[in-house]
C-alpha cells in the first residue's frame, strides 16, 4: 500500500480537517502527524487543547491509520524518516507563512519520487477562526490559570509584558507581529506595582494597597484571557500572605513574584542609594511555604524574587537564598539586577544551573536590555518580564501631545501628530465586545 502522510494541527477540529482526511485516505495508508505544543508554541499561540487530547482526538477518526507526533512546523524530519508516496495539505499555504514549509516538503519528497497533493481549501471554515471566536467569548479563572504552566513546558523562553489597565491588557492580549519564523505575540501579562501605582499618580511604596489592586487585576483579566503575574512586592506579613494567594488564585492569576525585603517598600532599582532592608532567610522561607500550604491547586505559581544583586550582599548570598527557598517549596526563582552590563545575570543563572536544572528562572532586563531572549534563554531564563514599558512610553507621549495644546492654543497639530483617529478611538472597543 502507499503511504499517505498529513501534518496538522487538529487544535479545534473542523469539517475542513475531515476533507482533508477523506482525500488522502482514497491514496493508501493514511499517517498523520500531530504538530505537538512545542511545534505550534513555536510559531502562534499555545494550541487551546493539548497534544495528548488532540493525538486522541485524530487516532479516533475514521480513515486513519496511524497518528505520530510532528516536533516542528517543519515536515522535513518526519517526511525523511517515513518515506511517504504522498503529502496531503490544502492549497492554502502556497502564500503566506507556510510557504517556505511548502517548498521544503517539496524538496524532501523529489529525494525518493514522492508527490504533493493539495486539495482545493475548504472555504468558510479554519481554525484560526474558530480560535479567534473562543477566544472573543473569554476563558474561565482554571484555564487561564493553568496556561502559565503549559507555557513553561512547551516554549523555551515565554515572553510577559506589563499592563496597568484594561486598555494595556488588551494591548498585550492582541499585539502582534507575523514574521518569517510565524506569529510573534507575548505569551502574559505582568501586573506591576510600579505601574500600577503609577498610573494612580501614587509613588512605588505600597501606598497602593492590595484591595485596590485586586479592582486592576479584575478590569485586566475581564478583557483578556492570557496568562497574568502578579507582582507581590514583599508579600505582606505571613499571616496575610497566605489570604492573599488564595484570592489570586480564586481569580484566576497564574503566579505571584514576591521579594526577600521587609520594612517599607522602596522600588528595587534605587538599589543602595535609598535604605532597603532584605528578609532573613527563615523568615522569608517560612512565608514561601505558608503561602504554598494555603493554595488549593497546583496550578498557581510561588515565585521568590532576591534581592542580593540589588542591595550588594553578593554572588554567594544569592545562590544560597535560593537553594533555601526553593527547599521552602518556590516554584520558580526571580534574580534582579540593576547593572547595566548584564554580568551579574549572566554568573546567577550560570550557577544556579549547575543545582538546579529545570526550576523555571525568571528576569527582568529593564537595565541589561540589551541581551536578547535567545541569550538569556541560552543561559537557561524561562521567564522574561518587560517590566514597564508600555506606561513609559505612554506618559512621554500625553506630556508631549499636552504640551502641542498649549503651544498651538488648538489641538489640530496634537490630533495630527500625536494622536489616533477620532473613528478610530470610537470603535478601538467594539459596543458587544
Amino acid at each position: 500500500m502507499k503511504k499517505v502522510y498529513v501534518g496538522m494541527s487538529a487544535d479545534l477540529f473542523h469539517f475542513g480537517h475531515l476533507n482533508i482526511i477523506n482525500e488522502a485516505k482514497k491514496l493508501g495508508y493514511l499517517i498523520v502527524g500531530v504538530l505537538t505544543d512545542e511545534a505550534i508554541a513555536s510559531y502562534k499561540r499555545l494550541p487551546h487543547v493539548p497534544y495528548k487530547q488532540r493525538k486522541v482526538i485524530v487516532e479516533n477518526i475514521r480513515g486513519v491509520d496511524e497518528v505520530v507526533p510532528q516536533e516542528s512546523l517543519d515536515y522535513v524530519p518526519n517526511l525523511r524518516k517515513i518515506k511517504p508516496d504522498y503529502v496531503v495539505h490544502g492549497d492554502d499555504w502556497k502564500t503566506g507563512v507556510q510557504k517556505e514549509t511548502r517548498q521544503r516538503v517539496i524538496n524532501a519528497l523529489n529525494e525518493w519520487g514522492g508527490k504533493l497533493v493539495e486539495p482545493t481549501y475548504t472555504d468558510g471554515i479554519s481554525s484560526t477562526q474558530l480560535i479567534k471566536a473562543v477566544t472573543e467569548k473569554g476563558t474561565t479563572p482554571s484555564k487561564r490559570q493553568k496556561t502559565l504552566r503549559r507555557l513553561l513546558d512547551v516554549k523555551p523562553v515565554v515572553r510577559i509584558l506589563e499592563a496597568h489597565n484594561g486598555i494595556t491588557g488588551l494591548i498585550v492580549e492582541k499585539t502582534k507581529i507575523t514574521t518569517n519564523l510565524g506569529i510573534r505575540e507575548f505569551d502574559g501579562i505582568w501586573l506591576s506595582s510600579l505601574t500600577v501605582s503609577t498610573s494612580k499618580g501614587k509613588p512605588d511604596t505600597e501606598v497602593v494597597d492590595f484591595s485596590a489592586r485586586f479592582q486592576t487585576i479584575d478590569e485586566i483579566l475581564e478583557v483578556t484571557t492570557k496568562p497574568i503575574i502578579v507582582d507581590g512586592d514583599t508579600g505582606g506579613d505571613i499571616e496575610h500572605f497566605k489570604f492573599r494567594v488564595r484570592t489570586l488564585e480564586r481569580m484566576g492569576v497564574s503566579a505571584i513574584i514576591i521579594e526577600d525585603k521587609i520594612g517599607t517598600k522602596r522600588n528595587s532599582l534605587f538599589g543602595t542609594d535609598v535604605v532597603q532592608e532584605q528578609d532573613t532567610i527563615q523568615h522569608f522561607a517560612k512565608k514561601i511555604s505558608t503561602g504554598k500550604n494555603a493554595l488549593v491547586t497546583s496550578d498557581f505559581l510561588i515565585i521568590a524574587r532576591i534581592e542580593s544583586l540589588i542591595l550588594k550582599q553578593g554572588m554567594e548570598d544569592a545562590i544560597n537564598r535560593a537553594k533555601a527557598y526553593i527547599a521552602a517549596g518556590a516554584d520558580g526563582i526571580m534574580i534582579h539586577s540593576k547593572e547595566k552590563d548584564g554580568k551579574e545575570i549572566v554568573e546567577f543563572c550560570q550557577q544556579f544551573r549547575t543545582f538546579e536544572p529545570a526550576l523555571p528562572l525568571v528576569v527582568v532586563p529593564s537595565t541589561y536590555g540589551h541581551m536578547t531572549e535567545k541569550e538569556l534563554g541560552d543561559l537557561g531564563v524561562n521567564i522574561v518580564i518587560y517590566g514597564n514599558h508600555l506606561i513609559r512610553s505612554a506618559y512621554p507621549s500625553m506630556v508631549q501631545t499636552a504640551e502641542t495644546i498649549l503651544k498651538t492654543n488648538r489641538c489640530q497639530e496634537a490630533s495630527e501628530e500625536y494622536c489616533m483617529p477620532i473613528k478610530e478611538i470610537l470603535t478601538l472597543i467594539p459596543e458587544d465586545y
